[in-house]
């Protein structure tokens, strides 16, 4: 990578958390075996970002928080469709932390989604309303950022609408997908992976 390109490249981490590897509560298979490669792509960026999933106990996309519902089962809330998700990387306990094989210190930035109570967040850039900001795509476009390169966890929810967004923004995205996991809910992964593609983004 030139100099130039790194003054404009951003690698963003997603997700790379205790409860999304395996034996976590949401674990995400081989979601732990992609850590060692996501740090020497940490090495080759002078821009790294991380995000992390920081939901209250009591967040509402949490299955235990509607009476007679299982995790993984699709309800309507008021921004949309909704999968109801097992209590996951709630905020302060040991599954919300960063994986400790993760070499995540040299991240100039940790965006924090998901700790809205009403309202899930699996894009880096917009809760799930699709009008709500992180506050992301501002910063990137202040430093300069054009190129955006995305790993982590989960391929098919927080990595492919990140990609989603970042693209309608108008960044040049690539999708790592051998250093990605998927959970892959009744053909999630198909479904995503089409979206991105036909959102021209670029995948390695």
């Amino acid at each position: 990578m030139t100099e130039r390109d790194q003054k404009t490249s951003a690698f963003i981490v997603i997700d790379i958390q205790n409860d999304f590897c395996p034996e976590g509560a949401l674990g995400v298979a081989g979601g732990d075996t992609i850590i060692a490669d996501i740090n020497q792509e940490i090495e080759r960026f002078d821009h790294v970002i991380l995000t992390q999933d920081w939901h209250p106990a009591d967040h509402s996309s949490f299955a235990s928080q509607h009476q007679d519902r299982s995790p993984y089962e699709m309800i309507t809330m008021p921004y949309g469709k909704q999968t109801l998700w097992p209590d996951h990387c709630v905020q302060g306990t040991h599954g919300a932390e960063f994986h400790k094989d993760l070499q995540w210190t040299k991240a100039e930035l940790v965006i924090r989604k998901g700790y809205r109570k009403t309202i899930d967040s699996y894009s880096a850039f917009f809760e799930n309303d699709h009008m709500t900001p992180t506050g992301l795509g501002g910063y990137l476009k202040e430093r300069g950022i054009k190129n955006i390169t995305l790993a982590g966890l989960a391929t098919d929810f927080c990595v492919a609408y990140s990609a989603l967004d970042a693209a309608a923004q108008g960044f040049n995205v690539t999708v790592l997908t051998d250093l990605s996991r998927a959970i892959d809910i009744d053909g999630s992964l198909q479904t995503m992976m089409k979206q991105m593609r036909n959102a021209g983004v670029n995948f390695r």
